[in-house]
């Protein structure tokens, strides 16, 4: 059996408890952030033409990516708080940064489909507009 002789460095428990309580207050802020932009958002739409309806989708589209992309640095946040040990940072550091890239990944992916799609009606409205004039 191979036994390690790094030390295992403990990060202190009040040292975990006010970055708890930090991440709790930063979420709370986010989440006040979230709900004035989501309204402010709203009110936007509500003044939109229905011509910028893929301008929307796009916007919409960014929106929940950036959303769903804050609540994941939450969670890592709040799992990395509770680490016994640099190793165990080092592994959820790991695991976060690869799991991001799939989703960076995938969320690229389905933004330009939505851009394209975006585009392809467009054209298809545009055509239309240049045969009934």
């Amino acid at each position: 059996m191979i036994t390690s002789t790094t030390p295992q460095l403990e990060i202190p428990s009040e040292m975990r408890a006010v970055a708890e309580r930090s991440i709790q207050r930063a979420k709370l802020a986010f989440d006040n952030y979230i709900r004035a932009t989501e309204g402010a958002a709203s009110m936007v739409e509500e003044r939109v033409e229905a011509s910028q309806v893929g301008v929307q989708e796009v916007g919409k589209k960014a929106m929940e990516f950036a959303l769903r992309n804050a609540i994941s640095a939450f969670e890592f946040a709040q799992k990395i708080v509770q680490a016994k040990s640099i190793m165990e940072f080092a592994r959820l550091l790991n695991d976060f940064l690869q799991s991001q890239t799939q989703v960076l990944s995938e969320q690229v992916k389905g933004l330009g489909e939505t851009l394209s799609k975006v585009a392809m009606d467009g054209l298809k409205t545009s055509r239309t507009g240049d045969l009934s004039s």
